[in-house]
């Protein structure tokens, strides 16, 4: 028997008018929701997935456009949710991000928790221009420890690339098949650390956050300028209790201020 599958598409651009960042285009289908709380400075766009989490063929697809000189947050209403999918079809996300001239994208979901059976693939392609400043993390759980989940059997797959002015400049991927925690466990993967995220800055300033990063960071994380202008860092912890201690102190001092409320709630 065929199941039923989500899809949902939503595409959010902003532009600025009058000194404030307003929306310019938005369309949304199926299991896809954004909400817009009420901002004076910047326009803030949070995502709802209606169908309550990923599993097999269900498929989303999110446009994110920072017009020129606006400012943008994007997050979510809560953690993503990968659950079992009951064949060999992954659920697929495809995400789009771009930043135009003198335009600044904050792109803060909080985690995807995988569980077991999960099969996803994810892909995250970012697009800025010379000038436009960025700041993202995606944080992924595997398994809740306080519910003594572990994963043993899952196919994960993730895949962020950034480009400047059509120049690829950072290329992430990793992929984690069968046994889960096992992998995890091993010393030159993970060290047996149950929740992760990857952060990066690209600002023509970002450089002056390596060494005060560094210094906030735990021995299981860090942080390098792979480049001029771009700052990314890989923090590992325990659980996702533990990421979150170092994450939001990471965020805070990248951002300048707090995160979005949902982050606190």
């Amino acid at each position: 028997m065929t199941q039923p599958r989500a899809i949902g598409q939503a595409l959010v651009r902003t532009k600025l008018r009058d000194g404030q960042s307003v929306l310019d285009d938005f369309r949304l289908s199926g299991a896809s929701r954004v909400l817009f709380p009420r901002r004076r400075d910047h326009l803030e766009a949070v995502l709802l997935n209606t169908s309550g989490g990923l599993t097999g063929g269900d498929r989303f697809d999110t446009d994110i456009i920072a017009g020129r000189q606006s400012q943008m947050i994007v997050t979510t209403q809560a953690a993503e949710r990968a659950y079992r999918s009951i064949d060999a079809n992954a659920a697929n996300v495809r995400t789009t991000l771009s930043v135009e001239t003198g335009a600044s994208l904050n792109w803060l979901p909080q985690e995807t928790i995988i569980f077991e059976g999960a099969h996803l693939d994810r892909t995250l392609d970012i697009s800025l221009a010379p000038d436009a400043r960025f700041l993202m993390v995606e944080p992924m759980i595997f398994g809740r420890t306080a519910m003594g989940e572990t994963i043993h059997d899952a196919d994960i797959r993730d895949q962020i690339t950034l480009r400047r002015d059509g120049r690829m400049l950072f290329a992430d991927r990793f992929a984690l098949t069968g046994d889960v925690q096992a992998h995890l466990d091993r010393p030159n993967i993970a060290g047996g650390a149950r929740a992760m995220a990857a952060l990066i800055c690209a600002a023509p300033d970002a450089d002056r956050f390596l060494a005060p990063l560094r210094d906030l960071l735990p021995a299981t994380c860090g942080v390098s300028l792979i480049r001029d202008g771009l700052l990314f860092a890989r923090l590992f912890a325990e659980d996702g209790h533990a990421l979150r201690q170092t994450l939001i102190p990471a965020l805070r001092l990248l951002r300048g201020t707090d995160l979005p409320r949902t982050w606190m709630l």
